[in-house]
């Protein structure tokens, strides 16, 4: 007997869910549209807006923010490095977790085998010395520092003359002028107050990078040797040696720095308009060298006389004038220059007024008030001010 096979077949449950669920979905979209015509299209159209600036963004900070600034760093020390940034700022910011977490990295570096005078490794030498000087321990920055530059130096003793076709020769020695310009900054800090070992630091950078340079000028430079201190960078050297001698009074031996820079600075750069402000300003405040420095012996040169007062003066006034006349012919002026022709006004003021020439003195430094009005510069306005309340004072002394 045949079997009757049913003309109708079970369905299964799920489809009728599923238009109902589309149906119901569709119909509150609908209900939500007649509800708010604006708010509901916008509301989507925001969704959808920051789910695709996500969708970009995240893999942007991700290869931007999180990996490139290691990529140089096998990932088990960029990851110290990582934890290291994290504690060094903002909210989050604890030294001690900072200062262990950047020694791991620096640890696991010289396990692999990475070069610890590379750029990379020294950058985290130097990010160390800056956490320490940001969160005001300067005494730990210059232990830091002092331990690179005495590593530094056994390098350069022991190896720099097997590196010289490599170019690691002048990078390392490079970096030794640098830490010695940082070490020279920081002993000269008012939170450490070390003007003598200051000074000792920033003549050894000043002596390195002048030496390495006549060096070069002299036996030229070899193949491979690479790139030394561009103009700019040998200038600042120097300017931070000028500014320890004029900040101690020197001004003397700050006058010679502050030409040299001079030299080095491009014609167009406003930072010449400071530094021909500070040639001017040692010219004015210089007095002669202390008797000690004094050469006697019968072989020594002859000691010239020290030029007048009246002499130095109009010396200062012309390189005040100059700055004036630089800062007027530089087409893209800065802030450096603005400050520059303020400082240069305020200090003619003060010419005028050594030579007693009041009248003067008081116009040039309305000019300088005006100017450092202009432009936002409080301590010159204060100065300026100064000045001429100074004017009024000798004015009334004298009736």
């Amino acid at each position: 007997m045949a079997v009757r096979v049913p003309s109708w077949t079970l369905r299964s449950p799920q489809h009728p869910l599923s238009r109902r669920y589309r149906s119901t979905a569709r119909e509150q979209f609908r209900e939500q549209f007649r509800r708010s015509p604006i708010s509901f299209p916008f509301a989507l159209i925001s969704i959808f807006a920051l789910a695709g600036w996500g969708a970009y963004y995240i893999p942007w900070y991700y290869r931007n923010v999180i990996q490139k600034p290691y990529h140089n760093f096998p990932e088990p020390v960029a990851r110290k490095l990582r934890r290291a940034i994290f504690y060094s700022r903002g909210q989050h910011l604890d030294i001690r977790e900072a200062n262990k977490y950047f020694r791991q990295a620096l640890q696991l570096a010289t396990e692999i085998g990475m070069d610890p005078f590379s750029d990379e490794i020294m950058g985290v030498k130097y990010a160390i010395a800056a956490l320490f000087e940001e969160q005001g321990y300067y005494a730990m920055a210059c232990d830091v520092l002092e331990i690179m530059r005495t590593d530094t130096q056994r390098w350069i003793d022991e190896f720099s003359d097997k590196h010289i076709t490599d170019g690691n020769r002048s990078r390392v020695k490079k970096n030794m002028v640098q830490i010695n310009l940082k070490l020279g900054q920081l002993y000269d800090c008012p939170y450490v107050n070390e003007p003598k070992d200051a000074e000792k630091r920033l003549v050894d950078a000043v002596e390195g990078a002048l030496g390495e340079q006549q060096r070069r000028e002299t036996e030229g430079v070899k193949q491979g040797e690479g790139d030394w201190m561009t103009n700019d960078e040998l200038g600042a050297t120097l300017e931070a040696l000028g500014q320890h001698y004029e900040h101690n009074d020197s001004h003397y031996l700050a006058l010679p720095l502050f030409l040299r820079a001079l030299e080095l600075c491009p014609p167009t750069s406003c930072h010449g308009v400071v530094l021909m402000n500070n040639i001017s300003t040692c010219l004015a405040q210089q007095t002669p060298p202390p008797a000690s420095l004094i050469l006697s012996s019968p072989s020594s040169f002859p000691n010239t006389p020290s030029p007048p007062r009246t002499a130095l003066v109009d010396q200062a006034r012309q390189w005040a004038d100059k700055a004036l006349q630089r800062a007027g012919s530089i087409a893209d002026q800065d802030e450096e220059c603005n400050v520059g022709c303020a400082v240069a006004t305020h200090n003619l003021g003060e010419f005028y007024e050594m030579e007693g020439k009041t009248q003067d003195a008081r116009r040039k430094y309305k000019d300088a008030e005006q100017l450092a009005k202009k432009i936002g510069f409080s301590e010159g306005q204060a100065n300026a001010k100064a000045g001429i309340a100074r004017l009024k004072e000798l004015e009334k002394a004298q009736k």
